[in-house]
């Protein structure tokens, strides 16, 4: 299979080199966190002058490497490999939380890994590179554990881009694979139909699944897996814990809310799914719930339902969701409240929903994702949340429709979705 670049997040390694801080790799299992640290950033360390016995890659999921899962091993191990030699040496560690034990994962012990990686750190001579399949272990937890010396960098699946960059079709039968079967790498090295499938429901249900149950205790739970399915199937729709535990309840599935809430932060934690709030753009305020939730990728939202819910206008919205998110945008729901009268003059306000408000520092984008705009009542409906905002931020209107971008007399610029994933600065351009 042809090697895909991942430059941007081998560009957010390289500018934390040597930073004094832990670097923290996270993201969903299989979404090439492995192959950037162990491939692309080691290549670009020998690149740069960096000698091979300067480096220690150690994969903590690897057999022979079992024993080292004990974080006094792990220490002794790591010490034996760093030489008072003046030099820089890059500890390259892979799946860390391996080496936190089940006691320490329940909150009655420190975990010793922090401490370990922290006292490396103190050594003067030690840059130290992690990844970590578990925010609960990693990522949320490394500002108070590794007492602000953690830095995290969060990769995901493939970019539509990124795919593109080594699928050797046109970008329209492209984007039917990507949108169909999703962004792992590795999906682009299986060839049949048949094998794409398996693949991913494999990977589900014996990797992230197994993994979910086997943390929290959940063989043979029910609730997990409707769960699962109730979420791909409403994908990017409004739900909450109370919402979802009147649908358990119409199925006669006994569960409740506290439950339910637990189960979608389980799944949130392993990276399958995030959630979108929603945001009130003229009062400046957030609402709470309901929420949005998407697929982190949605190959495997789509091999959880067997690929029999193809709807394109969702899939389109959770993979330009998903995009603005690895292009570093904190992504909303908006809200803005519509008022009109009806024929006796009553006065009556409505909510109409913008789909992706995007922020990033000072800048804002408001963005609506439209499958198709077939006739003028469905540009109507698409334009009316947008023009109840009367900031200047730039507002878009994403489309599967082939167009050429252009902008209508509001300044409203309208794009191709293609246009828009393949071009990684289409937001400004």
């Amino acid at each position: 299979m042809q090697e895909i670049k991942r430059d941007r997040y081998l560009e957010q390694l390289i500018d934390r080199r040597e930073n004094g801080l832990v670097k923290v790799i996270t993201g969903v299992r299989r979404c090439g966190k492995s192959y950037l640290l162990f491939n692309l950033f080691k290549r670009y360390l020998l690149e740069s002058g960096v000698g091979e016995e300067q480096i220690v890659s150690l994969s903590l999921d690897e057999d022979e490497n079992i024993s080292l899962r004990d974080p006094e091993a792990l220490s002794e191990y790591l010490r034996a490999h760093i030489a008072n030699d003046g030099k820089m040496h890059y500890i390259l560690l892979d799946e860390a939380q391996l080496a936190i034990t089940d006691e320490e994962l329940k909150g009655r012990s420190p975990i010793r890994l922090y401490g370990i990686l922290n006292a490396l750190m103190h050594c003067g001579n030690a840059d130290v590179y992690i990844t970590g399949s578990n925010s609960k272990l990693l990522s949320s937890d490394i500002m108070t554990e590794f007492r602000g010396r953690g830095d995290e960098v969060r990769v995901y699946p493939l970019s539509f881009s990124e795919f593109m960059s080594a699928y050797p079709g046109d970008r329209y039968i492209g984007y039917a694979q990507y949108s169909r079967y999703g962004g792992l790498p590795l999906i682009l090295s299986r060839k049949s139909e048949d094998a794409k499938a398996k693949y991913l429901n494999d990977l589900l249900k014996n990797t992230y699944l197994r993994d979910v149950a086997e943390r929290h205790h959940l063989r043979g739970d029910i609730v997990m897996e409707t769960l699962l399915d109730i979420l791909a199937s409403d994908v990017g729709s409004l739900t909450n814990p109370t919402k979802l535990a009147n649908t358990f309840a119409s199925h006669a599935i006994k569960t409740n809310e506290n439950t339910l809430s637990a189960y979608i932060d389980y799944l949130t934690d392993c990276f399958l799914i995030e959630k979108a709030s929603r945001y009130d753009i003229k009062g400046k305020r957030y609402i709470g719930s309901p929420y949005k939730y998407y697929f982190t990728d949605i190959g495997l939202r789509n091999a959880r339902l067997n690929f029999r819910q193809q709807e394109p206008s969702h899939i389109m919205e959770n993979i330009l969701y998903n995009e603005l998110i690895v292009r570093g945008f904190n992504v909303d729901v908006g809200i803005v409240e519509q008022s009109r009268r009806d024929e006796d003059g009553k006065r009556t306000l409505s909510r109409l929903e913008v789909d992706l408000v995007c922020n990033r520092g000072s800048s804002r984008y408001y963005i609506q994702s439209a499958y198709s705009l077939p006739d003028d009542e469905k540009m109507a409906q698409e334009q009316a949340p947008l023009s109840r905002i009367d900031d200047s931020f730039k507002k878009i209107i994403v489309t599967g429709d082939p167009i050429l971008p252009w902008h209508n007399e509001k300044g409203y610029l309208f794009i191709n979705i293609l246009d828009f994933l393949l071009d990684r600065n289409s937001l400004e351009n």
